[in-house]
């Protein structure tokens, strides 16, 4: 008979575990699973090495940073899971015709594989609209933050009564539907309504056909007047719904959409382009309102005119500060000004705190007098 040594259990034996919270800059994930949502939809997962808890606000999203064909390319997509499922995060990408990054992902994008995302930022989220009753209207792939926020209230157990009314090409396209309906099915603050333009042959639907108007409107929220909107779809999906609304003379500082979209093919030369364009006008400028900006960090600087931003003189010394939207909501091209002053006129893209530490969005801050950047 052998005499053996009972193990004793304690916090000893354990290794701690030092979990960080994501706040907003440049982080190195991993993608950790795949999903096929629909046949041209799929959703990528990721994590961290270290166990980090990704708390954002449903409706945010994050840009990511790739190299393809050799170059960098940065683009913004929304987040479709929940802060409520904190250890990790994801998006949900539909292939498109001609879209670089989308069919690249889609192609090449795999368990395993490594890259940097910037985020998570955004003024488009359920959290700093408080409503105990919503109206989320999305179409096509459109859907991902209205998901993250279906997710959060449905995983909190919110107080607050859902419409939620999602417009599809086909019911093959319907991204979600097994999620939506068990969300439907539990709880009884959640109405589903889901809006088909067109039935292919052999396919069953019982549902809405045709377009969101406003008698479909009626009965999916006949309270709508009374809800606090949130939409996000196509461009002209957006246009008719804003529309639709304003014909009701419903109050527009309720309705909120999300504002950005792939950044355009050749924004960076775009942006060489006008910086060059802006240093021919220079000629014609009196030298002594010129403004001097200097790089700490590369020794170069340069000097540029009244009005220029500081993303335009780093393109004119082809310094590459990452961008992805130019319009100050990615957060991409976040530099820290540590001499002189900058104005900024951004659209969410920065965090509060960030201002407060010294920190500009280059697309959108215009300096006022001659400034040191650190980059």
């Amino acid at each position: 008979m052998t005499n053996t040594v009972p193990v004793v259990v304690s916090a000893d034996n354990f290794i701690p575990v030092n979990t960080q919270t994501w706040v907003n800059g440049r982080h190195n994930v991993r993608c950790v699973k795949v999903i096929k949502e629909t046949w041209d939809v799929r959703t990528f997962c990721f994590m961290s090495e270290q166990p980090v808890m990704y708390f954002f606000k449903p409706g945010q999203f994050v840009t990511l940073e790739l190299e393809i064909d050799a170059k960098q390319v940065m683009r913004s997509y929304t987040i479709s899971s929940s802060p409520s499922v904190p250890y990790s995060f994801s998006i949900t990408v539909k292939r498109a015709p001609g879209g670089k990054v989308s069919n690249w992902l889609h192609d090449n994008m795999q368990e395993g594989d490594e890259l940097a995302v910037h985020g998570p930022v955004g003024v488009f989220n359920c959290i700093d609209y408080p409503a105990s009753k919503v109206l989320l209207l999305s179409g096509g792939v459109g859907i991902t933050p209205m998901m993250s926020m279906a997710r959060w209230f449905f995983d909190t157990n919110a107080d607050v009564d859902m419409a939620f009314a999602h417009s599809a090409r086909t019911p093959g396209d319907i991204i979600f539907q097994r999620e939506l309906d068990h969300m439907a099915s539990r709880i009884g603050n959640f109405s589903l309504h889901l809006i088909c333009e067109k039935i292919d042959n052999g396919q069953a639907w019982h549902g809405y056909r045709g377009y969101l108007d406003q008698a479909k409107l009626e009965m999916i929220a006949p309270d709508f007047m009374e809800r606090e909107v949130f939409c996000c779809g196509p461009g002209p999906y957006m246009a008719a719904m804003k529309q639709l609304l304003e014909s009701n003379g419903f109050d527009m500082s309720r309705y909120h959409e999300e504002s950005f979209g792939e950044t355009p093919v050749g924004i960076a030369e775009d942006a060489k382009d006008q910086a060059d364009s802006a240093q021919e006008e220079a000629l014609a400028v009196d030298q002594s309102e010129m403004i001097r900006v200097d790089f700490a960090n590369t020794g170069k600087s340069i000097q540029i005119m009244p009005g220029e931003t500081l993303h335009a003189a780093a393109s004119k010394l082809d310094l590459n500060i990452p961008k992805a939207c130019g319009m100050g909501i990615c957060g991409t091209c976040k530099v820290m000004v540590k001499e002189g002053e900058a104005t900024m006129d951004h659209n969410g893209g920065i965090t509060d705190e960030d201002v407060a530490a010294g920190y500009v969005l280059s697309c959108c801050s215009v300096p006022q007098g001659d400034v040191v950047i650190d980059f």
